[in-house]
């Protein structure tokens, strides 16, 4: 497997699939490459003392590194004697800079002026763009049209990716400073965790819109067989139904690559979920009763200080789950969907085999492409696809290059220590930590919700399997969830997954829904045969196979 694959440059390079799972797309390798460009301007801002976060792909996986600010480009495999580590760190031109503005944006807390900017200005105009775009009728444009919309949807999902992950810079502060203090008041920063249920009215409100649908269903008396049968029942059914998706309809709603699927492409899943969804949304009360409870073990003269912690941490819950179908989910459906209208216009030119075979284009070949050009020819693209998804079924290694010795958070500047500690308090919560951290026993991890839920597993090792296989009151057994699950998860009677914690997105989702759920299962996957009748036991964090079928 290691001749297989190579480290994409120094140091030690980490996989995420949380994005990107493998088998990548190269436009969309290339979109991410709008990460390290988005998250350095962030970091100067905030004065992290790292340059941005790397990423690579190899053979269509996704990896990363965060970068150094001292000799970057060198693996550090040993650390100095921990003295002069400290001089060094403290004396480098840069880190000095850094610590500084670190102590700054404690005390000046940039992030609520990012978050207002956000609330006020970004989304509105994201929006609206969105919105433009999506009723641009790519099948009326000329050649000339179409190849001039797609170089302007590739330059907007660029410049998207770069923002989505300068937000990103700012939404880890607040919640991470949360969880570390919490740690200093020697409370579990679980117990604050379930304080943070409700603050993420993005993450259910198209579960809520169709909430609204199903009442008007319900008092209809009829049973619809499609949308247009929804459509038809009232006025203010059908105007809820293309609100839903006008803002919608167009989003990656399996994954964020070019070779997911749309929410219009899934017009039964929208109606099961319409039909069938549950109600279950997150009981505010209790985050509030949550949050009294852990505030009584907060030393009363920090009352206020905990406020406000939790305060700007609910606030940037919502920026994180907002932030995506803005910025990627949606921009990505609307360039796979003018994609495939290329696509579509050389099958009938007798240039392709299939329309699909546009997402294996790169990045500079896409205009002349749509233009009618040549190149790349149908058997090269055949040749990449079959590549690719030969690659996707590869088992990539979790780490890759030469191990690297992290400093220890002593030789940073206190600003600096508050900083890195907080971003690892948030990783941890977010399952993004070592093995040695994560949760122990197998078909155990962490729990979400009161109630035990009994239900049929279904199994799935893509968003495609979960969409093709889910029937209402399901179980959903996946290794983790992204935004892409969310019209699935709204189908779902409980929720396990092999990957992740408290703060990862299945636990939001299943907060905000009022899902069962538990996170972190490790076996899940490959002990719990699909079909299976299974109890989640989120109080205990906890699954038991009843029943094999």
């Amino acid at each position: 497997m290691d001749e297989q694959f190579e480290a994409p440059g120094p140091g030690m390079w980490t996989i995420d699939r949380s994005h990107f799972p493998g088998g990548t797309t190269p436009i969309s390798q290339w979109l991410m490459q709008g990460a390290p460009s988005g998250m350095r301007p962030g970091f100067v801002e905030i004065g992290m003392p790292a340059e941005t976060l790397d990423v690579r792909f190899v053979r269509g996986f996704m990896y990363t590194r965060l970068r150094p600010l001292i000799s970057p480009d060198r693996a550090a495999t040993k650390l100095p004697p921990l003295l002069i580590l400290k001089l060094a760190v403290r004396l480098h031109p840069e880190m000095r800079r850094r610590a500084k503005q670190a102590a700054k944006a404690l005390v000046e807390k940039p992030w609520n002026k990012v978050l207002d900017d956000w609330q006020q200005s970004i989304r509105p105009r994201l929006e609206a763009s969105n919105e433009q775009l999506q009723r641009v009728d790519v099948q009326g444009l000329d050649d000339e049209g179409l190849a001039r919309h797609l170089e302007h949807l590739m330059a907007y999902c660029r410049e998207n990716f770069e923002l989505h992950f300068y937000l990103h810079t700012y939404d880890l502060g607040p919640i991470g400073l949360l969880l570390a203090d919490c740690e200093r008041w020697k409370i579990d920063p679980a117990e604050v965790i379930p304080a943070l249920s409700g603050a993420s009215p993005t993450t259910s409100a198209p579960a809520r819109i169709l909430s609204e649908l199903r009442k008007i269903v319900a008092s209809s008396a009829t049973t619809p067989r499609s949308l247009d049968d929804v459509r038809a029942i009232s006025p203010e059914a059908a105007r809820l139904l293309d609100e839903y998706f006008l803002r919608r309809g167009r989003m990656m709603v399996t994954r964020y690559d070019l070779d997911g699927r749309t929410l219009e492409e899934q017009p039964e899943v929208v109606l099961a979920a319409l039909l069938s969804g549950s109600d279950a949304f997150v009981d505010e009360g209790h985050a509030e009763a949550v949050a009294a409870r852990v505030r009584e073990q907060v030393p009363v003269d920090e009352h206020s200080d905990f406020d406000m912690r939790l305060a700007e941490a609910r606030e940037t819950m919502d920026l994180r789950d907002d932030n995506g179908p803005n910025t990627v989910e949606l921009p990505v459906g609307l360039l796979r969907y003018a994609l495939l209208e290329a696509g579509r216009r050389a099958v009938a030119a007798g240039r392709i085999a299939s329309p699909e075979l546009t997402f294996e284009l790169l990045p500079d070949e896409v205009g002349s492409f749509a233009r009618g050009g040549s190149d790349p020819s149908s058997t090269e693209l055949e040749e990449r696809a079959a590549r690719r998804h030969a690659d996707a079924r590869l088992t990539p290694p979790a780490m890759l290059g030469q191990a690297e010795v992290a400093p220890p958070l002593e030789v940073l500047a206190p600003p600096h220590q508050r900083f890195v500690g907080a971003v690892q308090a948030v990783l941890k919560h977010m399952g993004m930590t070592s093995p040695e951290d994560a949760p122990k026993g197998r078909l155990q991890g962490a729990g979400v919700g009161k109630e035990p839920y009994r239900g049929r597993a279904r199994v799935a090792r893509s968003p495609e399997e979960a969409l093709d296989a889910m029937e209402p009151g399901d179980v959903l057994v996946v290794r983790f969830t992204t935004p892409a699950y969310n019209t699935v998860l709204s189908l779902a009677g409980a929720v396990i997954t092999t990957e992740g914690a408290l703060l990862s997105h299945a636990a939001v989702m299943a907060r905000e829904l009022g899902i069962p759920a538990v996170i972190g299962a490790e076996g899940a996957l490959d002990e719990i045969p699909d079909g299976a009748e299974v109890e989640v036991d989120p109080a205990s964090g906890t699954v038991k196979i009843l029943v094999t079928r």
